[in-house]
């Protein structure tokens, strides 16, 4: 039972940085974006 409670604590650790991970990368591409738009201007 430990180890499946090791397990589960683990996958939700990996999966809490994959959705860290993505959701870094979509503020950084609206930034990108925000950025890319004020030079045209």
């Amino acid at each position: 039972m430990d180890n499946a409670t090791n397990n589960a604590e683990e996958m939700v650790s990996n999966l809490t940085l994959d959705l860290n991970r993505a959701r870094q990368s979509g503020i950084t591409m609206e930034l990108l974006d925000i950025i890319g738009g004020s030079n045209a201007l």
